[in-house]
């Protein structure tokens, strides 16, 4: 728990910062700029793609400016152009632009100098430019191509307060958005068009969008407070038009604890006032997210150039919606979306109207707070509370199942309810968490493999430190009672090697010893234990558990025999006598743990088995062998050749034990070496059996093929002794030793 403690406080930490973005107390731009990266990626993955033949776009395109020339264009121009479009069957006609100076090409205005002028008397010329004026009057011309038709102008609106042209009425007053949370956005002035446009218009709606703090535009207001008015986008005025002009009801949420409720819908009403002729979804400001159906181009695009030659089928325009914009770059209306750096602003109006006439407008939640909130408390409960117990691959694992699992639903809303979630802050907190977790894991858990290293590395290999640390939970140093195997070893006739030696080389030969032993040790996997002058203590099976632990310490005992062989040969090179050891080596139940005094501690073993294996590395050499070691190790072992030497009865025990010596590896077992074990298990079973004469036969015989060996002449020399001071009525087959 202590452990965990400061990953749960970053943890913690870090959905509070998140929270507060959540609830609104403050702006992250990391979350929002996410926001708008997640936002953007599910519009381009479930766009459309298809064009919408219903909206078609009439371009001023470059090849309009080189052909008709530059703009602005005459207004007897956009008359013909109005002409001719409806007299192709357009339904309804929008201008993505705004015509708010007068049109003095025509020469009119010059004429009218003359007549106010040096002609005033010249009724003849006042006669000729009457019946001129309709012709060279192009405004005029343009409004009564205007007139009773369905035709949407298009103006601006700004913020610095300055008033040009004129307004269309307004479809709502602004008191019915009073007292409501969030509120409408307000201009202080606009760019209009001329009055007697907008008085021969059927309506006119602004086309300002709403530009992101990237430069994108994803929502466009469909509603403008000015003054005590409220003003309609382009869009929305030409799906009215389209709908036969039905009023506008906002529809408000929920009311919240502070007595305001939002702006969430906008109504248009059906004959008679009835509701449900459109509903459309809007944010409480009255913006509406654009519906991308693709990239540029997703609906039919017109030069303008061509209407005016009269070279586009009337197929093409029957019936249809047609917005009158421009993609020329030098008329400047080209913007940044989601998806394209290079957008016609008026497709962004297309998009709108093909969205408000499907119902396929997004819509964000007004429980959206409530339901981030939610959702990061249980991800953050799981993460905070679960993370620090797991593997780093499970959590891995679990922290991207929980992140797939909140993209996944909150793609679903979008996909299927036409829901907009924002989804970054629970995004950004499970990365974090994770991040955290496994960062200050990975501190916590370093330091605990040092702390457990400098804990258990001076008993055990380095090798069983990384494994132990991999699960340092499982390892303890407490006391605990376990079957375990010993190993004692120890330099026979160390005094006299010491007194050959000068003191530097005493010391420099004693690191060569003990570190060779040492390495075998733990190259077998043991643990040391502790070194007692040329003496050597290790143990094995603890502190990690080896179902093998008597096999590979007496493999270990067969190795530290096997590497004296440098060293002697290093001593014989100086003059020395060669060293000899002599190793016991028991199994059985000990108790292991740190124990110690305040003053020093030590992790090691005690118990009967140890002591019992003490006294067998003493005995070892009273038989003229290497290696001594109990039953329960031999019968714990396999592929090992061993040679029982007796059955002893050592000082203060009772119970009589039969001892052993490892001779090798079974793979390394010669036939002379195997017969001469035979003749040898041969001759002790006579010597139990109380055959003397035949057990001394068969030792004489073993003796002569091998002089050197202490232990057929200690049997000869047992023999004659128990001839003399033993009957066989009282005879065991145990030997007693009477020292320890």
């Amino acid at each position: 728990m202590k452990r965990n403690l400061l990953r749960w406080l970053a943890g913690t930490a870090v959905l509070l910062v998140l929270l507060g973005h959540v609830a609104g107390s403050y702006r992250l731009l990391a979350v929002d700029v996410l926001d708008n990266l997640i936002y953007d990626a599910r519009l381009r993955l479930t766009m459309q793609g298809t064009p919408d033949d219903r909206i078609v776009i009439v371009d001023i395109d470059e090849r309009s400016l080189a052909e008709v020339g530059r703009w602005p264009w005459g207004r007897d121009r956009m008359a013909t152009l109005v002409d001719r479009l409806f007299g192709a069957g357009a339904k309804v006609v929008g201008f993505d632009i705004v015509m708010a100076e007068p049109d003095g090409s025509s020469g009119l205005v010059s004429l009218d100098r003359l007549a106010a002028g040096a002609l005033r008397d010249d009724a003849r010329y006042a006669a000729v430019l009457s019946g001129l004026r309709g012709q060279l009057d192009f405004d005029a011309r343009f409004a009564a191509a205007l007139a009773g038709r369905p035709v949407v102008l298009g103006y601006y609106m700004n913020g610095r307060g300055e008033a040009h042209g004129a307004l269309p009425a307004p479809v709502l007053p602004a008191i019915e958005f009073a007292g409501h949370r969030g509120g409408l956005r307000e201009a202080e002035g606009y760019g209009g068009n001329l009055p007697v446009f907008q008085r021969a218009a059927a309506g006119a709606g602004f086309f300002n969008p709403v530009v992101d703090f990237d430069g994108n535009v994803r929502r466009v207001p469909l509603l403008i407070q000015h003054g005590t008015g409220v003003y309609e986008s382009l869009a929305l005025a030409v799906v009215r038009r389209m709908l036969g002009n039905p009023a506008v009801a906002p529809g408000f949420g929920e009311r919240g604890e502070n007595g305001d409720d939002p702006l969430e819908t906008l109504e248009l009403k059906g004959p008679n006032g009835r509701n449900g002729a459109l509903r459309i979804p809007v944010d409480e400001h009255g913006a509406a997210l654009v519906p991308y159906r693709g990239r540029d181009h997703s609906f039919p695009y017109v030069s303008a150039a061509d209407v005016l030659a009269g070279r586009v089928p009337h197929a093409q325009l029957d019936g249809s919606v047609v917005l009158v914009g421009t993609t020329a770059p030098g008329l400047l209306d080209m913007r940044s979306t989601p998806v394209g750096s290079v957008y016609p602003g008026v497709e962004i109006h297309a998009n709108l109207v093909s969205g408000m006439l499907d119902g396929t407008l997004k819509h964000e939640l007004g429980y959206a707070d409530a339901i981030q909130v939610v959702a990061m408390a249980v991800i953050s409960l799981v993460m905070i509370c679960v993370l620090p117990w797991q593997a780093p691959l499970r959590a891995t694992a679990g922290s991207i199942a929980l992140l797939a699992l909140a993209l996944a639903g909150d793609f679903a809303l979008w996909r299927y309810g036409n829901a907009v979630l924002p989804v970054a802050a629970t995004v950004m907190l499970i990365a974090a968490l994770f991040v955290l977790n496994m960062s200050l894991g990975f501190f916590v858990e370093s330091r605990h493999r040092r702390q457990f290293a400098n804990l258990f590395g001076q008993y055990v290999p380095p090798e069983l430190v990384e494994e132990m640390s991999r699960e340092p939970n499982r390892y303890s140093m407490n006391g605990r009672r376990a079957e375990l195997t010993v190993l004692f070893s120890d330099v026979r006739g160390f005094t006299t090697i010491a007194e050959s030696l000068e003191p530097e080389e005493l010391a420099r030969w004693m690191n060569e010893y003990l570190g060779a032993m040492t390495s075998v040790i733990r190259a077998q996997r043991g643990t040391l234990d502790k070194y007692i002058g040329d003496a050597i203590m290790a143990f094995w099976g603890a502190p990690v558990a080896d179902g093998q632990h008597a096999q590979h310490a007496v493999l270990a005992a067969l190795r530290m025999r096997e590497a004296l062989a440098p060293l002697n040969a290093a001593l014989a090179q100086r003059g020395k006598p060669a060293i000899r050891i002599g190793i016991g080596i028991n199994t059985g139940p000990m108790t292991v743990g740190d124990m110690g005094s305040d003053v020093r501690r030590a992790y090691t073993v005690m118990g009967d088995a140890v002591n019992l294996g003490a006294r067998l590395e003493g005995i070892s050499k009273h038989y003229g062998v290497d290696i001594v070691a109990g039953e329960t190790t031999r019968e714990h072992t396999e592929g090992i050749v061993w040679r029982e030497l007796d059955r002893v009865r050592v000082k203060g025990k009772r119970e009589a034990v039969a001892i052993y010596e490892p001779v090798a590896e079974a793979d390394k077992m010669s036939a002379v070496e195997a017969a001469e074990l035979e003749r040898w298990h041969e001759a002790l079973r006579r010597y139990r059996s109380g055959d003397w004469d035949a057990a001394e036969a068969l030792l004489l015989v073993l003796a002569s093929a091998a002089p050197a060996s202490d232990l057929y002449a200690l049997y000869l020399e047992r023999l004659a002794t128990m001839r003399e001071r033993m009957s066989l009525e009282t005879w065991d087959g145990v030997y007693e030793f009477d020292t320890k």
